[in-house]
This record gives structure tokens, C-alpha cells and sequence, in this order.
């Protein structure tokens, strides 16, 4: 069985990259630099958002099924049916320490 021109290279098919310049485009960053805020926000897990903090919530397959589930037929997304989940705890923690 041939194999053919399998690994032969033919002219001109493969190019050496072009170099592109090296010097800072100063426009750019002087543009990207105003842009961006003085106090940035993060979403990483546990971080600053604004005034909120973001975590990371892992759940088995079965329950997120679930939960999606849900919040598909209260017309929302899992996320912010989660949110509130919490956010009702925790009131209720609240309550029963007399907060």
C-alpha cells in the first residue's frame, strides 16, 4: 500500500510566520488605561463584586437537574433561584438569633 506524498512538504504551502513590531502601540494603552476603572471588580470566587461577593457552588448532577428544573418552571435562571434560596436562610438564621 503507498502512502504517497504523506509528510513531503510542498513549496510555498508552509511560510514562516511574519514578525510583527515589538513597540507598544502607546494610543492603545493610553485608550485602554481611561477605560478602566480606578477601583476594578472581580468576579473570582470570594472576591469583591460592587458590594456583593461571588462563590463558586458545586452540586451533585442530580441536583442541579433539579434546580434547573425549578427555575425553568418559575421562568428564571438556576442562579438567581439559588441566590435567593440563600438569601431567604438566611434571613431566617437571622430570625432565630433574634437579629
Amino acid at each position: 500500500m503507498a502512502i504517497g506524498s504523506l509528510g513531503k512538504l510542498k513549496p510555498g504551502r508552509h511560510r514562516p510566520p511574519q514578525q510583527e513590531s515589538l513597540v507598544p502601540d502607546e494610543e492603545l494603552t493610553s485608550y485602554l488605561a481611561a477605560l478602566a476603572p480606578d477601583d476594578a471588580e472581580t468576579t473570582a470566587s470570594g472576591r469583591s463584586f460592587g458590594n456583593a461577593s461571588v462563590y463558586q457552588l458545586r452540586l451533585q448532577l442530580m441536583a442541579n437537574e433539579q434546580l434547573r428544573e425549578l427555575a425553568a418552571e418559575r421562568d428564571t435562571s438556576p442562579q438567581a433561584l439559588a441566590t435567593e434560596w440563600v438569601m431567604q436562610r438566611l434571613q431566617w438564621e437571622a430570625e432565630q438569633r433574634g437579629f
